[in-house]
């Protein structure tokens, strides 16, 4: 499935009228900054921990070609399968191709936003193929087909009622209930089923060591570790930004990855994975799969300051912090990557000319860089997607530069540099301005800056005149 066209307007009016929604978000997402603050008191430790995880991500993109390359041949050792995508139909396309190998025709997938990012499920459901989600999470909203709404926390806007009811709804058998041991006991009878009879199991990658050729995962509900230990076949997917140097590099990466998502020292499981099944081990998989996926990532690596978007580590508390994310929630992006970093991320990977609004959903407050723990420069970033989307012929290199640029905002700013290059006309448009400024039309280009806004009265003097008798009084 390619990207699709946003009415990011339509969106965020329909999720504004949501008051539960905006309850649901609030509640949860002050928790989890509370949490964040909890387990990071040390404000000199936390910076230096921050530090050493973005000098760990910049090493790593400024010799990515040939970590990559590293990366493959440890795995090829460890035995293995190593596949390269360019786009998310290849990397589809590779995932049928191993479920057809092997005649499987049920996948449980751990939770992974590439996959996320592919479309995966609807690809493979297509094809005849079961994929369910085992996250809990993702349990809930794929049940409710719906993506999910949050990077981290998948269903953050829906409150435990409403879980309850979509279990009810659609689990045979299962009756209403809003407990929440009770309400996780129902998942985990419904999952363990699906994890003793699936063909394949997916999973993510947080990290991918080049030193190695290990595949570190993170997780605290034991699902990642059930998709990859208990089916026959294991297919990890990654984008290509995700391999670090060495293992050294991995200690602040999961310290901050983990404090800064969940507000936890340390998650329930930290995965190594560097090879399948060995002969005389009793689980694991007996085959394993890496698909490693560009989509638009080697393109933002060539550029200096774009390759700072490939430092995300996915952790999801620049969301957290967000005031306009706090308030709109996921859906309202129409995106896989919602948030600041969606708005950085996505119009790089589906174009400005579909997803380049997402860039001005920001008052640039800049929260989102003061908590990023690997310091991406989000607001810079937000600002460089935004002047592209007017860049038509100058040196824009994100995929649909200029397709905000038209004709009348052209001549608007061409007269704004007109009247303030030549004096007379200035004092002619201030001189308007103060007689009709506050009559300005409701109509056309104006009509949405009207609606909130009245023009100011001006001073019958020209801004010229002014500033000369100001100069004057100073001397």
């Amino acid at each position: 499935m390619g990207s699709q066209h946003l009415d990011f307007t339509a969106n965020v009016t329909e999720a504004l009228a949501d008051r539960q929604l905006r309850a649901n978000f609030k509640s949860a997402l002050t928790g989890l900054m509370k949490k964040r603050v909890a387990v990071l008191p040390d404000e000199a430790e936390r910076e230096r921990m921050r530090d050493d995880a973005e000098a760990a991500k910049r090493k790593a993109l400024a010799k990515l070609p040939e970590l990559l390359e590293r990366l493959e041949r440890k795995c090829t050792e460890n035995g293995i399968i190593v596949h390269w995508a360019e786009t998310t139909a290849e990397a589809n396309e590779i995932i049928l191709g191993i479920m057809r190998s092997h005649d499987a025709t049920k996948l449980v997938k751990g939770k992974s936003m590439v996959s996320e990012e592919m479309h995966l499920n609807h690809f493979l459901e297509t094809h005849g193929i079961e994929a369910l989600e085992t996250d809990l999470g993702e349990f809930i909203i794929q049940l409710n087909h719906e993506p999910p709404s949050h990077i981290i926390v998948p269903a953050v806007h829906k409150n435990r009622q409403q879980v309850g009811r979509i279990f009810a709804d659609n689990l045979e058998g299962i009756p209403y209930t809003d407990v929440v041991e009770e309400l996780n006991a129902i998942a985990r009878k419904t999952l363990r089923e699906k994890f003793r009879t699936g063909h394949v199991g997916l999973s993510g990658v947080n990290f991918a060591v080049a030193e190695t050729g290990t595949l570190v995962l993170v997780e605290n509900e034991g699902n990642g570790r059930m998709c990859t230990t208990v089916p026959p076949v294991h297919v990890a997917v990654m984008g290509l930004e995700k391999v670090v140097e060495s293992l050294s590099d991995l200690p602040p990466l999961l310290r901050l990855l983990t404090a800064s998502a969940t507000g936890q020292l340390v998650t329930t499981y930290v995965n190594c994975i560097t090879s399948p099944r060995k002969e005389g081990e009793r689980d694991g998989p007996k085959e394993i799969h890496l698909i490693i996926l560009d989509n638009g990532r080697s393109k933002m690596l060539a550029d200096a300051q774009l390759r700072r978007t490939l430092q995300c580590i996915r952790c999801g508390t620049c969301l957290n912090h967000c005031p306009v994310y706090i308030r709109i929630g996921g859906h309202a992006y129409g995106s896989v990557y919602p948030g600041p970093i969606g708005k950085i991320l996505t119009p790089q990977i589906d174009g400005l000319a579909d997803k380049g609004v997402l860039a001005t959903a920001s008052s640039l407050c800049n929260a989102c860089e003061e908590v990023c723990p690997v310091r991406i420069p989000i607001p810079g970033i937000i600002r460089r997607m935004r002047t592209e989307a007017y860049d038509e012929k100058g040196d824009g290199v994100v995929k649909g530069h200029g397709a905000k640029k038209n004709l009348l905002e052209t001549l608007v700013w061409k007269g704004w540099e007109l009247t303030y290059r030549i004096p007379a006309l200035n004092r002619f448009v201030v001189s308007m301005l103060g007689r009709f400024g506050d009559r300005l039309p409701n109509v056309g280009p104006l009509k949405a800056w009207t609606s909130v806004r009245t023009a100011p009265r001006f001073a019958p003097k020209s801004l010229h005149q002014l500033v000369k008798e100001e100069g004057i009084r100073h001397e």
